[in-house]
């Protein structure tokens, strides 16, 4: 596995790019954040609102079920109006892959466990690589055929690459390069290792996720786990939060991942966790801080501290942060004291001072793609 220089903490594998629709995947362009409609495919303007809060979420790429030829027709209007690349998800039928071509899908994605035979594979890569449109071969562990099980000997990521990688190879055969590959799994040993033996034989752009991870605080703790190892590894191009519950907090979840291992930059708050020496309704005070911030995306570190202890420090070393000591506010900017504030101005003054850096950052940020 090449190494380069990355966003993060650490060095960045190196993989081929590809390119779905405005969406580029690997070669060092950001990690992107997917998701999936829970909603009919068929019905489209239900489709198309849930697509649009996704977008507004930050989703760089959704992806939707086709499950039937009526699913397939209907993609084609919700290609022509979605803010964002469209992914059609595949199954059985590589008929309605063909169709989904038709109606304009920027990306597919195929199962290599029950697609079928190898001609109908062929058929698929060489339709999409006239229109440019790349394929994901998504490997999952529920899924994975049983002549690749008994070659691995009963080792569960072993199946999982020879799964991906012997479609992979057909698609290739029938000229197509441009290729994306996910070896997903529940269980993070598992999928980890599949990942990090995937990374290290091929240059495919990798599409992270844990498969079926649940809900709520199980399944985003269970996702950032093993998401988030791998990025922090360099692992990793684009990647999928899957979780029981609204789409949007798939997006949400994703996104924090990769604020959290250094793999894109953004807005970060950081705030204590409480304790007996706190003046004020932490608690409260941040929400109100999270909330005046929705919708602002910058490279800027906000802190919002509780006592005296770490307070201070903590805020100080924030771009814009205010500690909170004897029931007043004492706000920073890049390190230097401003003013002190009463508990009603905190909120206004933090926000102003956040929106005058996020001003000075867009006017100074640099293209984020490879070569500028």
């Amino acid at each position: 596995m090449e190494l380069r220089q990355g966003p993060g903490p650490s060095t960045r594998r190196i993989s081929r790019t590809v390119r779905a629709g405005r969406l580029f995947i690997g070669g060092g362009w950001p990690v992107s954040v997917q998701s999936m409609t829970k909603t009919d495919t068929r019905r489209v303007a239900e489709t198309l609102a849930e697509i649009g809060r996704l977008a507004e979420a930050g989703c760089d790429l959704v992806r939707v079920a086709v499950p039937d030829s009526a699913a397939a027709a209907a993609l084609a209007e919700i290609r022509r109006e979605s803010p964002v690349p469209i992914a059609a998800d595949i199954h059985f039928d590589y008929r309605l892959a063909l169709a989904a071509l038709e109606a304009g899908a920027d990306k597919l994605r195929l199962n290599p466990g029950n697609i079928g035979s190898a001609d109908r594979v062929r058929a698929v890569a060489r339709a999409a690589a006239e229109r440019g449109v790349p394929v994901r071969v998504g490997a999952n562990a529920g899924s994975v055929a049983e002549e690749d099980r008994e070659r691995a000997r009963g080792d569960a990521a072993a199946a999982l690459v020879e799964s991906a990688l012997r479609q992979a190879r057909v698609l290739e055969e029938a000229g197509l390069r441009d290729i994306v590959v996910s070896v997903k799994a529940y269980d993070l040993p598992v999928m980890t290792a599949a990942y990090r033996e995937m990374a290290a034989r091929t240059d495919y752009p990798l599409h992270l996720g844990v498969t079926e991870a649940g809900a709520g605080l199980a399944g985003t703790v269970r996702s950032a786990a093993g998401i988030g190892s791998l990025l922090l590894d360099g692992i990793g191009d684009t990647i999928r939060v899957s979780l029981t519950g609204p789409a949007e907090d798939e997006v949400r979840t994703g996104r924090e991942i990769l604020l959290a291992t250094g793999a894109r930059t953004g807005l970060t708050l950081v705030s204590c966790p409480m304790c007996g020496r706190s003046t004020v309704d932490l608690a409260a005070l941040v929400a109100e801080v999270r909330e005046a911030l929705q919708g602002l995306d910058a490279p800027l570190r906000v802190a919002v501290m509780g006592c005296e202890v770490n307070g201070p420090g903590e805020a100080r070393d924030a771009d814009v942060g205010v500690a909170v000591v004897g029931g007043r506010g004492l706000l920073f900017r890049r390190g230097q004291p401003v003013r002190r504030l009463g508990r009603e101005e905190i909120v206004p003054a933090l926000l102003k001072e956040v929106r005058r850096l996020a001003e000075e950052a867009a006017t100074a940020v640099t293209p984020p793609g490879p070569g500028g």
